[in-house]
């Protein structure tokens, strides 16, 4: 399980690609130390296994599944990455339960500055809308963000927006996110968990 803070921005190495199967290698020293093969590791917020350990990077494989479902197919060599390892038993729980299971990708729509801040506007898949509420909790590529405004139920065309401070742009993938880029999303694992129960009364 994952909070959705991120620990560390690290930035892909090298890609290699093969018919079934894609390699990342991620240069970030903070993370790379004390993994282990085997471990999981949350890139822009999916859930990825590393299979080999360096002293200042690793390397993850995403399958065709993985890279279909998510933005990871549009990383190049150089891009960075939101990286998070999993919640430890006795770590500080500070975001939301977050399960690094990708269930769509949006796309930035419009950045406003605020200030110091910057207020990010996301498109929303349909399927999504009814997981969202203004001040709940969703992820955007692995980062724990609070919905500021979202769209109506039956909006042609849903959306959501959230405000970043300045360290969190500092900090993450968002310093360097433009309109038009594709990100991740996972929503709030307990409204998935609460529709589940109310269908079975209905």
């Amino acid at each position: 399980m994952f909070t959705g803070i991120v620990t560390e921005l690290g930035h892909i190495d090298s890609i290699v690609g093969e018919s079934d199967v894609v390699s990342l290698s991620v240069i970030a020293p903070t993370t790379a130390r004390g993994l282990l093969v085997g471990d999981s590791v949350a890139v822009n917020g999916v859930c990825l296994t590393a299979v080999s350990v360096g002293e200042d990077r690793f390397v993850v494989e995403a399958v065709p599944e993985t890279l279909q479902r998510t933005s990871l197919g549009a990383l190049s060599e150089r891009s960075a990455v939101n990286l998070e390892r999993p919640l430890a038993s006795t770590g500080r729980f500070d975001g939301h339960i977050v399960q690094g299971h990708v269930d769509g990708v949006g796309e930035i729509l419009e950045m406003s500055p605020e200030g110091g801040s910057i207020r990010i506007r996301v498109s929303l898949p349909d399927d999504l809308g009814p997981y969202l509420v203004e001040k709940g909790s969703i992820t955007v590529d692995g980062t724990s963000l609070t919905v500021t405004a979202v769209s109506q139920p039956r909006a042609s065309e849903g959306w959501f927006e959230f405000v970043l401070i300045p360290h969190t742009l500092d900090v993450t993938v968002f310093g360097t996110r433009r309109p038009g880029d594709a990100v991740n999303l996972e929503v709030d694992v307990i409204a998935k968990y609460v529709e589940r129960m109310l269908e079975g009364r209905r």
